[in-house]
């Protein structure tokens, strides 16, 4: 589990793809300072599992269904993303909470700057507008942000100067994709008030009349 603040901006270093799956090498030197085998990192919002590393990189293995949902198509080595180490239990929460199992990738439609700030309007799916909602959370590159405003297909962000100069939010350009993972607590919501129980898990079926 992550709280979508980004600690290190890192480099991709290697893309190695393979028939069904890639293998990727990241330079982090914070996010390997303590990492070990099997170890969790956050890289773009994606969760990865720490499969090799070294002083100042770590390597990760990412499977099909992973580049078919999010922007890892084919990173190029030199690319900026966006890490974060697992949370610890005693950490403070300043995101909220982010799994790392994102939902797709949004686009971004435009760039409108601020006195102090920059506001990011982006692509939103029909599947997922019903999770995003004005004042609430999403994970944007892995980055925990408050969404300002929200349309039937797109929302906002605005982004403070410390999240621009410290996230890869800061070298975004109109039509840049990102990776998205809405609110965990908004996608339980959804699935209970969709959820119909059948009878016999209402208890209903094979009873006798007495």
């Amino acid at each position: 589990m992550f709280t979508g603040i980004i600690e290190e901006l890192g480099e991709v270093i290697e893309w190695q793809p393979s028939a069904d799956a890639a293998r990727i090498t990241v330079r982090g030197a914070l996010a390997v300072s303590d990492a070990g085998h099997g170890d969790s990192i956050s890289v773009s919002g994606v969760c990865l599992t720490v499969v090799d590393s070294g002083p100042d990189w770590f390597t990760a293995d990412v499977m099909a269904e992973t580049i078919a949902m999010s922007t890892f198509a084919a990173p190029q080595p030199g690319e900026r993303v966006n890490l974060e180490r697992a949370t610890q239990v005693n950490d403070r929460l300043g995101g909220h909470i982010v799994q790392g199992h994102i939902d797709g990738t949004s686009t971004l439609l435009s760039v409108t700057e601020g006195g102090a700030w920059r506001v990011l309007r982006f692509t939103l799916s029909s599947d997922l507008a019903p999770l995003v909602a004005s004042k609430g959370s999403i994970a944007v590159d892995g980055v925990s942000l408050t969404v300002s405003a929200v349309g039937d297909d797109w929302f906002e962000v605005s982004l403070i100067p410390e999240t621009l100069a410290v996230t890869t939010l800061g070298l975004k350009s109109p039509h840049d994709s990102v990776n998205i993972e809405t609110d965990i607590l908004a996608r339980h919501v959804q699935r209970l008030l969709a959820f119909t129980p059948t009878a016999a898990e209402s208890g209903t079926t094979g009873k006798a009349n007495s």
